[in-house]
């Protein structure tokens, strides 16, 4: 694969991107939702939601050489054009420097159609998670998990009128065909959890901060069915532990209030499943509602020490410490900072 990203197209073949330039100014003609599913089908040719590697090669030959008329052989460009290309153009529009090309990226790099482009909200992402989970409880009327095409027809109608953009039924029923077709990976004809976050982008996964990724790692679990175990193994795990050793009470209060939106003192509905779906994208890269409800039992069971359904800040801080402690052997307890396990002497004794 990696000989492969080197390597310019070795054949000469029709240029794909031809068609949608203007045959007299060879500029970009705006590019419809029809066309722009086009696109992207051609090139991202394993269906993994990326153009990468030699996808990417591919198309960035033909975005240099659609500018002429005729198609022209691999020695019209030299590796040295093509790589100083190929580095421009990621920089300006690969955002999350992953070196490949998503769906919404291209989107940018594309002449869109405006009202299209307006449903990728790359200038305007939601703050967080936290508001990604109420959104999605809106949109999912009938509570199903997942958004089915009549909810995302209304999402996206809402969305374009939040941007005082007015289309037709016929409009809308393209655009949510095509969304449905861009993002449904697994094609059930709807859309997942990770299927609609692809579409709806919030700022930061806060668990992408450095202190977080020290807790959790960046492994990719993928699990199958029946593979939750997993997670309560890594929720209980030593690197957990250790991670949980180097806490700070100012890392617990930063965790819990970027999760804590209403400032209530406790993490809980939408937040809780905020909180979830950050912790779910480190971890695995699909995931629909029910891998949130399971791993929130989970969490629950393990975290929630008076079982009120919420995790407030004590709850949160004696956990990670106390998985610190258990770690340890006889005699050697984890340095844990005073001001952190503050108000938590009662419960930590009911526990002893």
């Amino acid at each position: 694969m990696s000989a492969q990203k080197e390597k310019a197209p070795s054949k000469l073949s029709q240029n794909f991107l031809r068609q949608f330039r203007d045959k007299k100014t060879r500029k970009f003609k705006e590019i419809s939702a029809a066309n722009f599913m086009d696109v992207w089908n051609h090139y991202d040719t394993d269906g993994n939601g990326y153009i990468e590697g030699s996808e990417l090669d591919q198309f960035l030959y033909e975005l240099v050489t659609s500018v002429n008329t005729q198609d022209v052989g691999p020695e019209v460009v030299s590796q040295a054009a093509l790589k100083e290309a190929k580095a421009s153009i990621l920089s300006a529009f690969d955002e999350n420097k992953d070196g490949k090309i998503d769906i919404a990226e291209l989107a940018q790099l594309l002449p869109m159609e405006e009202n299209f482009l307006l449903l990728f909200r790359r200038e305007h992402p939601l703050e967080s998670s936290v508001e990604f989970m109420k959104t999605w409880r809106k949109y999912d009327e009938d509570h199903s998990g997942y958004i089915e095409a009549d909810e995302l027809k209304h999402f996206l109608k809402d969305l374009l009128k939040s941007f005082e953009k007015i289309v037709t039924e016929e409009q809308l029923i393209t655009y949510a065909d095509t969304m449905l077709q861009l993002f449904d990976r697994n094609k059930d004809g709807k859309l997942q959890l990770s299927e609609m976050a692809k579409l709806l982008p919030v700022k930061e996964n806060f668990l992408l901060r450095p202190i977080f990724k020290m807790l959790f790692g960046d492994t990719k679990w993928n699990l199958g069915p029946n593979e939750t175990y997993i997670i309560r193994k890594h929720i209980k795990g030593d690197k957990l532990a250790r991670g949980a050793k180097q806490l700070t009470p100012d890392d617990i209060s930063r965790v819990f209030n970027l999760y804590d939106r209403d400032g209530n003192k406790s993490i809980e509905d939408e937040e809780l499943h905020g909180f979830l779906k950050d912790l779910m994208e480190l971890v695995q890269e699909d995931y629909d509602a029910d891998d949130i409800e399971e791993f929130k039992d989970i969490l629950l069971r393990e975290c929630d020490l008076n079982h009120d359904g919420r995790i407030d800040k004590d709850e949160l801080s004696m956990v990670l410490i106390s998985f610190a402690k258990a770690s340890q052997g006889p005699g050697d307890e984890p340095d844990v900072p005073e001001d952190a396990s503050e108000g938590q002497g009662t419960s930590a004794a009911s526990k002893e």
